[in-house]
């Protein structure tokens, strides 16, 4: 046995599906830890060491942690502080992205401020830095509060403002477009959402907000009505409303809109004094206040305002003067458009565009920028630019990002626990990301990585292999050692994979009716003006590097159009000329890996509608009927039946002030969510506390009798998702779950053949064997005339697919273009095909 230095070692972990798991981890080495989705993986990575790391930490810091529960486990030693790099986005905000959250953004601004030109205000010509001006060769740091002092232009001696840092954040007012406040879009309430025009005003016309028209603004505006000579009647139906009460209503007293109606001058003061300033304005006041809050702001956006590119700022966030300057003559905006591998060599050309005194100023700001960008295309986020929002990051992105931070960090001896990080990664962008792997492990750490992709299996120190199946069929460790050892290990399905011995089945081609879908001319983002076919009724996938072009042009473009021609639908689809194809169609569905709902109490069981039929049984039962209870009791989502010490989420949360807040089971109903009498009801031999904790697998067994919640749960277990708990929240689950919950939905509809199934790499988070029954629910579809294009880097799936499309041939600004069409064993033929290298 190793000794205590040399490893971690786990007794007896039993949380979740682990059974009894007893097992050395090696420190200071790349360990992966994989197996069937839901065979143990994560309970042992993220919720046992991890969260015993937490735990240790806080006790060593000298604070009580008896709130903090302890993972099911005898007794764990070796272990280091610890550091979760998991899937889930942190940052929802729209003035996020992936400059402002890497410090790219932070050095651009630091570089512009030390050493742009700009024209001068008064004669227009352009001027070098402060510091030259000076001609001292000042170097002064700009920074966030210290503006430097008014300088004389060479050119006509008039004053030239000192420069701050803020000048270049769009997220202060110093910089930021004062139309868009910085956020580089426009919006408008839309009157037609926001008013039922049948209705008065008082009779709750402003919908969704009626505290807009108060008691308080009705006689305001009926006295500024009767001051112009108008007649206000809150009970009158806004349709019958003149076009001057309208404009009152919806603009307020003091805007043009009204004023047009009316003589010049102001109002009386008491009419003055109400001040009210309009629906619509009102309505765009408060979600300006309250824009950081994700919820809120999805809400109002779909339900009430138009949003448009900032007229402005043309989407750019910076007011005019800042935009204006530049560097080697590249305005910040035009670097921010760059993609991080452009801009790691235009930093490395920057040495010789710049005079030897702008360098010296320079220099130290470039070396650290440099080794930002650098750390980022490392971990294979390349294609991305400084300006994209981060909420429009996938979950591998994000967890990139974070990887990039790490490794500037400089951390030793810590235990890094990352939960795979190739989603989304082709196969030719997975080498460099194992590079980093390595890099983190040869600083003096070890790095646990759950994890499915073969090529990272073999790149690992030590590999260990959970299952033999999932949910209750898992738990155990079936084998572990080095990737060779793993491989010749009888009875693993991970080790057959790794060495051959198992095969992605790969079905009879489908040829379909000749029908396609095609796409023109399509321009979005960095897509080459190029025209795609997509054959229908058959499997189609779109594989290429990351940042190549597929999402533009299958969900921002095809998606979107097809949102517009099907459900009338207002954001308009990425630039293309036309799609031809769409008689052949009756309904596109997109499934993608957006959360089911960002609510924890929403979960597989509530999403799919089993638990509407499992409810039902509950109160149908004689103990039941005779207590009076109906299906809401049996729910934990409304008063009745739930535990109201916890409002039936069967937990609390602590606040730790300066860490984040931690959750402890409920004390009242001990972490089961209802009340005693709704708990002493069975159905199966199982409460309702009990069902929740049920594998899908599990319950179907319990609920064969009821078609309903039989055909839902069946579903679920079709795409792989057997493994889950009924109750586990949506929130704790990973995009592909999400994802493949989705489709689960879907395959319970009824269908027509003629519907078009777009998806977005329904494969993450899967093993291998488990991809295997994916393929099998995908060909189902198709089966039955449907068609199905997929985004996907799983090279069993391209394998398996009817009809490739590759893009490529890199991302950013390289990529965009169609390199090669044509079945998998046409595609392995074509030499400057990306991902025709790997299929051969």
């Amino acid at each position: 046995m190793e000794s205590d230095n040399d490893a971690i070692h786990i007794r007896g972990a039993r949380l979740h599906n682990l059974r009894n798991v007893t097992v050395d981890i090696p420190r200071n080495q790349l360990v992966v830890l994989t197996g069937l989705s839901g065979s143990g993986k994560s309970s042992l990575a993220f919720d046992t060491l991890h969260r015993e790391g937490q735990r240790q930490y806080l006790e060593s810091l000298g604070m009580v942690t008896g709130f903090v529960s302890k993972p099911a486990v005898d007794g764990i030693t070796g272990l280091s502080p610890s550091i979760s790099v998991d899937q889930h986005l942190t940052n929802n905000s729209p003035r996020s992205t992936v400059g402002t959250v890497t410090e790219v953004f932070t050095y651009l601004r630091l570089l512009w401020a030390r050493v742009g030109h700009r024209p001068c205000p008064a004669c227009g010509k352009r001027i070098p830095p402060a510091h030259a001006v000076d001609g001292e060769g000042s170097t002064d740091e700009a920074d966030e509060t210290a503006r430097g002092p008014a300088l004389p232009c060479p050119h006509c001696a008039a004053p030239v403002p000192g420069t701050l840092m803020g000048d270049f954040s769009f997220n202060k007012p110093e910089g930021a477009c004062p139309t868009c406040t910085g956020l580089g879009v426009a919006f408008h309430a839309d009157a037609q959402r926001l008013i039922d025009h049948e209705l008065g005003v008082s009779e709750g016309a402003v919908l969704g907000w009626h505290p807009v028209v108060t008691e308080r603004n009705i006689p305001v505006l009926r006295a500024a009505a009767r001051h112009y000579g108008l007649t206000f009647d809150p009970g009158t139906p806004v349709k019958a409303l003149g076009e001057a009460q309208r404009d009152l209503l919806l603009h307020g007293v003091h805007s043009p809109e009204f004023r047009r109606h009316v003589p010049p001058g102001e109002p009386p003061a008491k009419v003055a004094e109400g001040r009210f300033e309009g629906v619509l304005t009102t309505v765009l006041r408060r979600y300006a206040e309250r824009i950081e809050d994700t919820e809120y702001r999805e809400k109002t956006e779909r339900r009430y305002l138009v949003k448009r590119t900032c007229p402005d700022c043309g989407g750019t966030r910076l007011r005019p003067e800042s935009r204006a300057f530049t560097v080697a003559g590249l305005t910040l905006v035009e670097a921010a458009r760059l993609s991080l591998d452009d801009l790691a060599r235009w930093l490395d050309t920057l040495h010789g565009l710049l005079d030897a005194k702008e360098w010296s100023i320079a220099e130290p700001v470039v070396d650290d920028l440099d080794e930002r960008v650098r750390r980022l295309v490392d971990v294979g986020v390349g294609y991305l630019t400084a300006q994209q929002a981060t909420p429009s990051l996938s979950a591998g992105e994000t967890q990139r990002l974070r990887l990039a931070a790490l490794l500037g960090s400089g951390l030793t001896g810590v235990l890094y626990v990352l939960d795979e990080p190739t989603i989304g990664l082709h196969a030719a962008d997975t080498g460099r990301l194992t590079g980093v792997l390595r890099r983190l492990r040869d600083l003096g750490n070890t790095v646990l990585v759950v994890e499915h992709s073969l090529d990272v299996l073999r790149a690992a120190d030590h590999v260990i292999d959970f299952g033999p199946g999932a949910g209750r069929d898992g738990g155990r460790v079936v084998a572990q050692g080095t990737p060779a050892q793993v491989a010749a290990t009888e009875g693993s399905l991970t080790g057959d994979h790794l060495a051959g011995r198992l095969r992605m089945p790969v079905a009879p081609a489908h040829r379909g009716e000749g029908h396609a879908l095609v796409v023109r001319g399509a321009r979005a983002h960095n897509l080459k003006d190029v025209t795609v076919r997509l054959p229908l009724g058959r499997l189609v996938t779109v594989t290429g590097p990351s940042g190549s072009g597929k999402s533009s042009l299958l969900l921002d473009t095809v998606d979107r159009a097809a949102r517009r021609r099907f459900h009338g639908a207002g954001e308009a689809p990425g630039a293309h000329d036309r799609i031809d194809g769409w008689e052949h169609l009756d309904k596109v569905v997109t499934i993608d890996q957006q959360p089911i709902s960002r609510l924890p109490r929403s979960n597989a069981a509530t999403y799919s509608d089993a638990f509407t039929p499992i409810r039902e049984a509950f109160a149908a039962t004689g103990e039941a009927r005779q207590r009076g209870l109906g299906p809401g009791h049996f729910s934990f989502n409304v008063a009745g039946g739930r535990c109201e010490r916890c409002c039936g989420s069967g937990v609390l949360t602590v606040d730790m002030h300066f860490l984040p807040g931690v959750e402890v089971r409920c004390p009242a109903c001990q972490g089961r969510r209802f009340r005693r009498e709704a708990l002493e009801v069975r159905y199966g031999g199982h409460d309702i506390a009990e069902v929740l904790e049920l594998t899908v697998r599990e319950a179907l067994a319990v609920f064969a009798e009821l078609p309903r919640a039989e055909a839902r749960l069946r579903c679920m277990d079709d795409v792989g998702l057997g493994y889950l708990r009924l109750g586990q929240p949506a929130t704790t689950l990973s995009g592909g779950e999400a994802q493949r919950i989705k489709l689960a939905k879907e395959l319970g509809q009824r269908t027509t053949g003629r519907t078009l199934y777009l998806l977005d790499e329904p494969t993450t988070g899967l093993h291998a064997a488990d991809t295997a029954r994916l393929l099998r629910v995908l060909r189902r579809l198709v089966d039955a005339g449907n068609s199905v294009v997929t985004i996907e880097h799983d090279l069993d799936v391209a394998r398996a697919s009817d009809w490739l499309i590759d893009l490529g041939p890199a991302g950013g600004a390289a990529g965009g273009r169609v390199m090669a069409e044509g079945t998998p064993d046409e595609i392995a033929r074509v030499a400057t095909s990306p991902t025709g290298a790997f299929l051969r």
